[in-house]
């Protein structure tokens, strides 16, 4: 059955920009009107690798309301010579929903991505097209050093990753899955947020934060919020964007900047020790957990706290439900969460949990609960609690073998997130070396994501589903493929509709250019990417001219570099002539993880960095 709920991937409306492609059809009593456009809102034709807002609207035709909840499936396929567009629709469709690696279709407008922020400096970026089981690595985005937080844009086309042992910010962006900037920093860059308008990304270092302007990536402020550089600073924002705020840990308070002036206003005496914040829209205030115990609320225009609280020592993260009514509070030392009513400002709730909780993540129906000590993953039902004095009723499931909130550094980013679906959550096992997936109700994960031999610190999605944003309208951002008459296949389940709208995308001149400038097409061919440790694997490559695509024979200077990530192993090999344009080399792995091959052929001008890679995963061997 197809997913019933998608997170939203897409930017704002640009006002002004007419569709490139625009259809309507009509299908049982629903008017369904398909919309693609250049994101960047330019005229002129779709060209190939142009990144696409791709809108479809949907409304009663007797009626004209628009029609929610429909969770449409659709995907975009290159038709081949002679085929006519909308040729043999409902097969195509129905190949698609199938799954089969045979019928893959040219973009698929419905997958979801999972990254892992991993201990080295990695990110892992996992496909999960073929089941929890049995995942793909897409991509390895490599890192100057070991990433502490990262930020995701609305739109999900930029990550915001700080590396503190490099004072930088590297810039990914999804598209590629690469490293496309990296942006100085003061002195070790930890925490970092978007402000929810996404206009600023906020940096914070040991003197303060830095504010990136995060369209131009140019910096547009450095505060300094106190501290003298000691202790660590976490980050929240008003809904409104207003507001930035700072914690200062070894001062005590929190500064207030009006986002506006770029420019503190104020600091607000809390607790000795600020761990933790999270902004209420519902009360209109910051809430503020701090070591020693206490608990503050701040109104961002009032230089003291709106209210005080007392708890025991040992109080960590603070976030609120989804409503912004009731906030959970982790008491590492003691082994609690607290339950704050933030319309009356009090504790109505105590639940005594696992070994040391450390973080508190929610899904549309439940508070899920990490523990350092503990492999156990608590939750609660979010309707059940908020009643004052009433006990807090608590389930559980195993998030692995050992403890998912036992790390080998620390980071503040997520190690529970929601998955696409309201009913689902992944969770990163750093010692497991795997992000499982579990669906609620049921007693154990369901499944996993195999890291490659890399331990996630945290986890985060990144969407390209279609999803509702207003009432009766669908959008997602898609990067198109190459030239061609496209099919965009268009399935609903109820009430049952299919369709194939005509897409035409024109061929690209800058990257017609680049392909003109590049030396040799290599074309990998492996028999499987999972290989055993100890054994030959013989790896080939067809090399061809990319203008005209005839086999480049007589090359006998063709080299691959093999390497274990992140490259403590490397082995280099001169490749044998198959005839052909064909090569070969011989991989032996002699031990277990992820392995990246790479050519290079310095007569043609082929670079090890502009070479393309196949990627193999070797796992031990069958014992004898």
């Amino acid at each position: 059955m197809m997913r019933t709920s998608m997170i939203v991937l897409l930017m704002g409306l640009l006002a002004g920009a007419p569709p490139l492609s625009s259809s309507t059809v009509v299908q049982e009593g629903i008017a369904v009107e398909l919309s693609v456009q250049r994101a960047d809102g330019q005229p002129g034709p779709l060209l190939a690798g142009d990144s696409a807002r791709v809108r479809l609207s949907f409304r009663d035709t007797a009626s004209g309301t628009p029609l929610s909840n429909l969770y449409p499936g659709a995907w975009m396929d290159l038709l081949g010579s002679g085929l006519q567009p909308g040729a043999d629709c409902t097969k195509k469709v129905e190949s698609f929903i199938g799954g089969s690696i045979l019928s893959r279709p040219t973009l698929d407008l419905n997958v979801y991505y999972v990254l892992a922020l991993n201990h080295d400096a990695t990110i892992s970026v996992v496909d999960p097209l073929f089941g929890y089981g049995g995942s793909q690595l897409l991509a390895m985005v490599f890192l100057k050093s070991p990433g502490e937080d990262w930020a995701l844009t609305t739109a999900g086309d930029r990550l915001f990753v700080s590396m503190p042992d490099s004072n930088r910010v590297a810039v990914v962006e999804s598209a590629s899955w690469k490293v496309v900037s990296e942006i100085e920093t003061p002195p070790r860059p930890r925490r970092v947020g978007l402000q929810p308008d996404g206009r600023y990304l906020w940096v914070a270092h040991d003197g303060g934060v830095a504010v990136i302007d995060a369209g131009s990536l140019k910096q547009a402020a450095r505060i300094s919020t106190g501290g003298g550089g000691k202790g660590a600073h976490d980050l929240a924002f008003s809904h409104d964007s207003r507001f930035a705020f700072v914690t200062n840990e070894a001062d005590g308070t929190v500064s207030v900047i009006d986002v506006a002036k770029l420019a503190r206003v104020r600091d607000v005496k809390v607790g000795s020790r600020p761990v933790s914040m999270a902004w209420s829209s519902l009360a209109g205030a910051l809430y503020v957990s701090s070591a020693d115990g206490a608990l503050s609320a701040v109104d961002p225009e009032n230089d003291k706290p709106r209210a005080s609280l007392t708890a025991e020592p040992g109080l960590g993260r603070i976030r609120f439900a989804p409503g912004g009514r009731l906030a959970f509070v982790v008491n590492t030392q003691h082994d609690t969460v607290h339950i704050l009513d933030a319309a009356s400002n009090r504790i109505v709730q105590t639940a005594d949990v696992e070994d040391q909780p450390d973080q508190v993540t929610f899904s549309d129906e439940l508070a899920y609960i990490r523990h350092r000590g503990s492999e156990i993953v608590l939750m609660i039902p979010l309707k059940t609690v908020g009643e004052a004095g009433r006990p807090v009723s608590v389930v559980d499931f195993p998030g692995g073998q050992h403890p998912p909130g036992r790390l080998p550094r620390s980071t503040p980013a997520d190690g529970i997130v929601q998955a696409p679906g309201a009913t689902a959550v992944l969770v990163a096992n750093p010692e497991d070396e795997v992000i499982y997936f579990y669906k609620e109700g049921m007693a154990a994960p369901m499944g996993h994501f195999r890291n490659y031999r890399k331990q996630p610190l945290a986890v985060q999605v990144v969407d390209r589903s279609l999803r509702e944003v207003r009432p009766g309208v669908y959008e997602t951002l898609a990067r198109m493929g190459g030239a061609g008459d496209y099919d965009l296949a268009l399935f609903i389940r109820s009430p049952r509709l299919v369709h194939c709208f005509p897409v035409k995308v024109v061929e690209n001149p800058v990257l017609a250019a680049q392909r003109e400038k590049r030396p040799l097409d290599v074309e990998f061919r492996v028999a499987s990417s999972d290989v055993k440790v100890g054994e030959e694997v013989r790896v080939r490559f067809r090399l061809t001219d990319p203008e005209s695509g005839a086999p480049k024979t007589g090359l006998d200077d063709v080299r691959a570099l093999t390497f274990l990530s992140p490259g403590l192993s490397q082995e280099r090999q001169w490749a044998a002539a198959l005839g052909d344009g064909l090569y070969e080399v011989t991989v032996r792995p002699q031990e277990e993880g992820l392995y990246y091959v790479f050519v290079e052929v310095p007569s043609a001008g082929l670079e090890l960095k502009k070479s393309p890679h196949v990627t193999l995963f070797a796992k031990p061997g069958e014992s004898r």
